[in-house]
């Protein structure tokens, strides 16, 4: 086997924090405040349990499904996220490797890479946006992401009240000019991240930091990360007419990614939601909130009859994904688990993270004396008294 293939996340993780510099490594790794919420989405999934079989096993394993109208080979989306200094090649790398493994990509409004490049590197592509700027400049990127052929919209809601990290997370540079260039050349020298900087410099240009999805206007210049973020901080948030708005405006698959509570999950739909993503933003958004897989039981309960129900958060194994979709999920997302792959070792590095999820998920599937992932019910797994939260439940 290759020395570059790697068998768990966590060793991916391991190579990922080798390769990088601290400050680029940290600022995938971190959450929001205190870590409290980042690290209880990891640490539910193993409070769920599992009984297996050991006879009469199924010899073939059903993984297929759909997410939101597109086939997947197994129920894994590519989450959506901001700019990606880990690889010079970032999301189209990323597209290239998730249509390569059968599964639909998600490229984030502050992606480092155009949505162009991205869709015509995956077709199955989804574009995530934030609520941000003037409804003509969101009607801009809509219609943008409808013309490169982007097959659904994601419209993320769970980032909204952080502003601040308190256990090391760096800070992250307006631009990558030379100033910032010399000050943190000695962070890659002397921490020895030599293949970091041999990948950026085949290239010619340093990390890209401007995300170019989130241009104003046809033909305006892609602003700084900082810059789209001040025009987020800047615009007021959304009702949920406004959110019907934006579906009315796209009119295709729509997905609704932030909800935690039963009633937000019926406002949701009522909006006009195809889909919706149970997710804390990866422990992102506001710190103490729940792990996301204890307040999806509840949500599908409610509103599952209606619309797909996703899970993003705390994905590490198959065993995770198995444990979501018994529990009610179509499908996850996946985020800093990609991220780390394509830190190890780029666009083989995601599928390699890929076939470790999908192995996992099929063991677990053997062992459950399960042929298909639509076979998987919640009974399947030992759940502990109190761990399934329904949170709004009584404001609806």
């Amino acid at each position: 086997m290759s020395r570059t293939w790697f068998e768990t996340v966590a060793e991916a993780e391991r190579r990922a924090r080798r390769r990088l510099p601290r400050s680029v490594f940290l600022a995938i790794r971190g959450g929001s405040e205190k870590g409290t919420t980042l690290a209880n989405n990891v640490a539910a999934f193993s409070l769920l349990g599992l009984a297996p079989h050991v006879v009469d096993l199924p010899t073939e394993r059903d993984l297929a499904t759909t997410i939101m109208g597109q086939p997947a080979a197994f129920p894994v989306m590519i989450s959506p996220t901001g700019v990606q200094a880990v690889h010079p090649d970032g999301e189209v790398a990323v597209a290239r490797a998730a249509a390569n493994r059968g599964i639909p990509m998600g490229l984030g409004g502050f992606g480092s890479k155009p949505m162009e490049e991205v869709v015509a590197a995956n077709p199955s592509t989804f574009f995530q946006t934030y609520w941000s700027g003037t409804k003509d400049q969101l009607l801009h990127r809509v219609e943008r992401a409808r013309n490169a052929g982007a097959v659904g919209l994601i419209v993320t809601l769970d980032w909204s009240f952080s502003n601040g990290r308190d256990w090391g997370s760096p800070r992250i540079p307006e631009r990558m000019d030379a100033r910032t260039i010399l000050r943190h050349a000695p962070e890659v020298l002397l921490g020895g991240k030599f293949r970091y900087l041999t990948d950026y410099a085949r290239t010619m240009r340093p990390p890209e930091l401007s995300v170019p999805n989130m241009a104003a206007t046809p033909g305006s210049p892609a602003p700084s990360f900082f810059g789209a973020y001040g025009e987020w901080m800047q615009t007021p948030q959304p009702t949920w007419e406004d959110i019907r708005w934006l579906r009315e405006q796209w009119g295709g698959p729509f997905m609704v990614k932030g909800i935690m509570r039963v009633d937000d999950a019926r406002a949701a739909v009522d909006a006009g939601a195809t889909a919706i993503s149970v997710s804390n933003h990866g422990g992102n958004n506001l710190d103490s909130t729940p792990a996301s897989i204890r307040a999806l039981p509840a949500v599908v309960d409610a509103v599952g009859d209606r619309v797909e129900v996703l899970l993003d958060g705390g994905i590490r194994r198959g065993s995770d994904i198995l444990k979501a979709v018994a529990m009610g999920a179509r499908a996850v997302l996946i985020g800093r688990a990609y991220l780390w792959g394509m830190a190890a070792n780029g666009q083989a590095g995601v599928e390699n993270v890929l076939d470790i999820l999908r192995g996992g998920l099929e063991s677990g599937l053997m062992g459950l004396r399960k042929s298909s992932v639509h076979d998987l019910r919640r009974s399947d797994l030992v759940v502990p008294p109190g761990f399934v939260l329904a949170l709004g439940a009584d404001d609806t």
